[in-house]
């Protein structure tokens, strides 16, 4: 029952000493000036004094793939737009090729030099805020295409510009080095790898050749062996039957002599002996038996074994002879081999040649104009920019403004607690 009676006692004293509050900072407002005056002067110098930093950006696309056409048609080195992008941008985030881009330029770092600092102590320190890359993807933008962009923050007194433009310029053009060196050390690598495979088949060839001159002259000299092997036992042969033939005369001789027979006779002949034939007659004998050879005579077989004994050769006795003679003079010379010998130009007989030979000289008359191209399109450039990013002037004389403000209320307040707690010690 009492706690509404307190509750309109406790209102009316908060707005009492809600009116005495603002009363005290009224009285007091020469210090709450004062201090809002301190701070609007602060900010203003702050804005004033402190060093402005701008931003430039710049924007890189990938180019048309008809752009890259040259490149790509050399069947050796193929790249996209997109993969071309995507190097130029990994490029551009590395720390190496941004200080050698420095090192190349140290005038753009000379404003931020101190003396005695090296140029890589420089840059570590401009490297921590000025780059800022970005990645545009088209499926998560506005934007159609995929895109690098790349801002810097740099402050005043700095080319920032001339950084953004030398270093974008510095990318591509290493890129387009790497892409050139790349090719020129695959086109290297692919004409000795060719100029090994042609060693490789003439050498080859050769093996092959000299293969089979072997097998051409092996199989020549294997059917001259054979042919003289029969050639001696012809000869053999011969003269065999040449001694046989001579100790037959010898026994026929023998028995003629015996017999008495001198010249030609037949068995019938003999047995008639010494009686008289009278008037013509002709006399016939049949007889299917051979007629031993003493009946050809001593005379006749004199002759014939005199003939035997003193001939040199039996050779004209059988024609195979001939033949082996003649087979011999024909494989006097492998006509097949010495033509495959005297080849001066192997290169002609390799399969396949014309072909590598071909590409041999596609490989070394390659040749791509880097010039021509490029392997990435800038689409915007930097370009110098309208006003600093920092410091932001109306902000920071705002905030000075109500920060003065708010300190001087708070003195204000202070000092009012300050003598209330001295006046009730009294």
């Amino acid at each position: 029952m009492n706690t509404p009676a307190k509750m309109p006692y406790d209102n009316q004293l908060e707005e009492t000493e809600i009116k005495e509050i603002v009363r005290s900072i009224w009285n007091q407002r020469a210090f709450v000036l004062l201090f809002t005056g301190i701070g609007f002067a602060a900010a203003v110098a702050y804005a004033t004094l402190a060093t402005p930093e701008y931003k430039v950006d710049t924007y890189i696309r990938p180019v048309a793939l008809t752009d890259l056409d040259e490149l790509n048609e050399s069947e050796l080195y193929k790249i996209q737009p997109n993969e071309a992008l995507n190097n130029i941008g990994s490029s551009m985030q590395s720390y190496d090729v941004r200080l050698k881009f420095f090192q190349a330029n140290p005038q753009f770092l000379a404003p931020l030099q101190a003396p005695g600092q090296s140029i890589e102590e420089a840059f570590e320190k401009f490297n921590e805020k000025a780059f800022s890359l970005e990645k545009v993807d088209p499926r998560k933008s506005s934007s159609l295409t995929e895109a690098v962009g790349l801002s810097l923050k740099y402050p005043q007194g700095v080319d920032g510009v001339g950084i953004l433009k030398g270093f974008t310029d510095f990318v591509v053009k290493a890129e387009k080095e790497k892409v050139a060196a790349n090719l020129k050390t695959l086109i290297a690598n692919r004409i000795e790898n060719v100029e090994k495979k042609l060693e490789s088949k003439k050498s080859v060839y050769e093996a092959e050749k000299n293969s089979k001159i072997a097998h051409l002259l092996e199989k020549d000299q294997l059917k001259k062996q054979v042919l003289q092997d029969e050639l001696k036992a012809l000869r053999q042969q011969l003269q065999s039957r040449r001694q046989n033939r001579i100790k037959e005369l010898d026994e026929a001789i023998v028995i003629a002599k015996k017999l008495g027979i001198v010249k030609p006779t037949t068995p019938s002949a003999l047995g008639d002996g010494e009686q008289a034939h009278q008037g013509n007659m002709i006399r016939t004998e049949v007889n299917n038996q051979k007629i031993p050879l003493y009946f050809l005579g001593q005379a006749a077989l004199e002759a014939e074994r005199a003939t035997l004994v003193t001939r040199n050769s039996d050779d004209f006795t059988e024609p195979r002879i001939d033949e082996i003679q003649k087979e011999l003079n024909l494989l006097a010379t492998n006509r097949e081999a010495a033509l495959l010998k005297e080849r001066n130009n192997p290169e002609l007989f390799i399969k396949d040649f014309a072909d590598i030979r071909g590409e041999l000289t596609h490989l070394k008359q390659l040749d791509v104009n880097f010039d021509q191209f490029n392997l990435v399109q800038v689409d915007k450039d930097a370009t110098p920019p309208l006003a600093p990013i920092k410091p932001k002037k109306a902000l920071i004389v705002g905030f000075g403004l109500v920060f003065g403000l708010m300190l001087g209320v708070g003195v204000a307040i202070l000092r009012r607690t300050m003598l209330s707690l001295h006046t009730s010690r009294r």
